[in-house]
């Protein structure tokens, strides 16, 4: 992902987010695939119980920023899971971590997922769920991966109100984003959820635009436009029922 000259990386340093803020700025941008994943990481870990020893599912990990913060932060066995972005390249990124022993990259479809069912103790995905499990059969299959009782949680691009239409200055993609409140509903009806936890991150919005102006970006009509005024990030968190 390439960038304009003009980064501000001091803006990737902030209380709100202080296992975040230690982390390399460059390294974090270098490996930028959308709004700061160690951000929205740690915002889904605050509402998980994550031991030490737990296996992790990280589906849709993009480039393992996600499971290299997991497995440091919190001692987890975590298994990054992307369709995009080759195993071997997240391999080298794990490895230059010192973290190949408790990281474990997958080239899988989050459709065809090649794991037994029953084998995670937590599952967790990071601004990818919308584009795959917007499916209401998506959820029951991916949590007979988990082991009864334990949890499942997102974080989501979303809405903070349900739209019509997509306005003109939003992607074709932004499609699947919804409210927190459709993606609650969405889980419950399944059965297989217990829905803990389903809220938005406070000024969303305004952490998505201090990314952007940490990172240089200002091709960002969609999200400074009136209509971008709408957008949010989302937290899930359910456990599966026995």
């Amino acid at each position: 992902m390439e960038h304009p000259q003009q980064t501000n990386p001091s803006l990737l340093s902030f209380d709100r987010f202080p296992r975040s803020s230690t982390y390399d700025p460059a390294w974090i941008i270098e490996n930028a695939m959308g709004p700061n994943v160690l951000w929205l990481t740690e915002f889904l870990c605050e509402a998980m119980d994550l031991r030490s020893g737990m296996r992790v599912l990280d589906l849709g990990c993009g480039k393992a920023l996600s499971s290299i913060f997991l497995a440091r932060e919190f001692g987890l066995q975590v298994w990054a899971t992307d369709l995009w972005i080759p195993a071997t390249e997240n391999a080298r990124r794990v490895r230059e971590a010192q973290l190949d022993d408790c990281v474990f990259p997958i080239h899988a479809d989050a459709r065809a997922l090649p794991f037994a069912e029953e084998f995670f103790d937590a599952i967790v995905s990071i601004d990818a769920f919308e584009y795959f499990g917007t499916d209401v059969h998506f959820i029951s299959s991916l949590v007979r991966l988990l082991k009864p009782n334990c949890q499942v949680g997102v974080v989501n691009a979303g809405l903070k109100r349900e739209v019509e239409r997509l306005p003109d200055e939003w992607p074709d993609d932004f499609c699947a984003f919804h409210t927190v409140a459709w993606w609650r509903r969405h889980w419950e009806i399944t059965r297989c959820v217990e829905v803990e936890l389903a809220d938005d991150l406070p000024q969303g919005r305004e952490l998505w635009l201090r990314w952007h102006a940490a990172i240089g970006v200002t091709d960002d009509a969609y999200l400074t436009s009136p209509a971008g005024e709408n957008l949010t990030f989302h937290r899930i968190v359910g456990r599966r029922k026995r």
